[in-house]
């Protein structure tokens, strides 16, 4: 498996994987499904989008942005996205890796994740077994798609 910048060829795939991360309601903030347009705009709006293929198939991707702007502008933001199918392959943490390598590239100094859900601790062990930094506990920061509200816990890591 190889993880890459994608192609306009992945769009597909990609608005696929990632309507399967928000339809799921637990770990993505959007509620909003992609369309076609609205994923190709949304992708090319990235700083980096990179890819995991194998074979000509898109197992799951990421996405790579500026978390704020100006003063705070060499902290980025990611989000992550493994197909339902492909899960507890290891896919996600070779994105995670992928994304801190290309974050420290394109300048940035710091990678943050401002919304892991509490309950998301298969991210959360990953994010810690890489070296990020939990910051804290934002109390019912997260209201999953059943209404409940869930706990969000900030990460960092100095790139």
């Amino acid at each position: 498996m190889i993880i890459r910048a994608y192609t306009q060829n992945d769009l597909k795939e990609m608005i696929n994987i990632w309507n399967e991360v928000v339809e799921e309601g637990i770990a993505f903030p959007q509620e909003e499904l992609l369309t076609e347009t609205t994923g190709a705009e949304f992708f090319a709006s990235q700083s980096f989008c990179g890819v995991a293929e194998e074979g000509g198939k898109i197992y799951g991707l990421y996405i790579l942005h500026p978390n704020n702007i100006g003063r705070c502008g060499h902290i980025s933001n990611a989000s992550f996205a493994v197909s339902r199918e492909s899960r507890g392959k290891h896919i996600g943490e070779a994105l995670v890796k992928h994304c801190m390598k290309t974050a420290g590239e394109k300048g940035f100094g710091i990678l943050q994740f401002n919304a892991v859900v509490e309950s998301n601790i298969h991210a959360r062990h990953l994010y810690e077994r890489l070296g990020f930094v939990q910051l804290g506990v934002i109390p019912n920061g997260f209201r999953m798609k059943d209404g409940h509200f869930e706990n969000i816990c900030p990460y960092y890591i100095e790139l």
